[in-house]
């Protein structure tokens, strides 16, 4: 009997182990995006190769470096410090000027929705300020910022600063103003109204506008790490790794470096995505 125990308890153990492995191995919108990713490279390697295996270059493709030397590329520079600190330091100006931009846009955003002398005062400039997009702000910001580093956050923080203001602004606008009515008329003050009605219902913009903003945050920061100059290559970011390596000629550890990004911002848009999903459990039904 306590032999027959043990093995339902170790069964119990595994059935969760297996359970989880099955649903993330089991969805068929992986393999998907396996397979697709599996197409491109091939495709790339066929592209880039194309002279030597056709007799002609092909358009684009035919003038980047094949997979394999990025690989080889990406294999040299994965046991430098240097490019994990330029991977750090990125990370670290792009939190910098989102969790920024988030603190003063959310509030920002709820105010010009919620407050009609507000939006008349401080809505016009806004708009008159928003289409200037960030990187024209690098000179100036290089200029009234003491340092690099604050200029660097300064210009991040706008990048996704007027996003989340305008997804703010839009979802609150458009919930349903007969939700307000009955709930006045059911005694709910100002605050419940804002807690419970027009909070909830902005959360999916906010998080909307989070998730766009986050990869406006990771174009804007590698631009201003290439203009700024940002340091030197172990502390300038992944937007300085890419400027050294283009002006050293190595054109597989450029494209190291964009693919870097790229796997950097979908990482971030993603965590902004899990919480958005754990803050509206209501959004898995559909």
């Amino acid at each position: 009997m306590a032999g027959v125990a043990q093995v339902s308890r170790r069964m119990t153990v595994a059935n969760p182990r297996r359970s989880f492995l099955r649903k993330t191995f089991g969805k068929s919108e992986l393999w998907r995006g396996v397979i697709a990713i599996v197409v491109f490279l091939c495709f790339w390697e066929i592209g880039a190769r194309s002279e030597k295996l056709f007799g002609y270059a092909f358009p684009y493709f035919g003038l980047l470096p094949p997979p394999t030397d990025v690989a080889l590329a990406w294999s040299k520079v994965l046991v430098k410090w240097g490019y994990w600190e330029s991977w750090y330091q990125s990370f670290q100006r792009v939190l910098l000027g989102f969790i920024a931009a988030q603190i003063v846009g959310i509030p920002f955003g709820l105010l010009l929705a919620v407050n009609r002398y507000f939006r008349e005062i401080f809505f016009p400039p806004f708009e008159v300020l928003r289409p200037i997009p960030p990187l024209a702000w690098v000179p100036a910001s290089l200029i009234f910022w003491p340092t690099n580093e604050l200029s660097i956050a300064f210009v991040t923080f706008l990048g996704a600063f007027f996003t989340i203001v305008i997804n703010v602004l839009g979802g609150a606008r458009t919930i349903d103003v007969r939700f307000l009515r009955a709930a006045q008329s059911m005694g709910a003050s100002q605050w419940d109204l804002f807690w419970r009605i027009v909070l909830p219902g902005t959360l999916p913009s906010i998080f909307t506008g989070a998730a766009v903003g986050m990869g406006i945050t990771w174009e804007v920061v590698v631009a201003a790490e290439m203009i700024s100059g940002g340091g030197t290559q172990g502390s300038g970011g992944l937007g300085f790794f890419i400027w050294n390596s283009y002006m050293g000629g190595s054109l597989p550890q450029i494209v190291v470096g964009m693919i870097s990004i790229g796997i950097a911002g979908y990482l971030s848009s993603s965590a902004i995505r899990m919480i958005g999903n754990r803050a509206m459990p209501w959004r898995h039904l559909f």
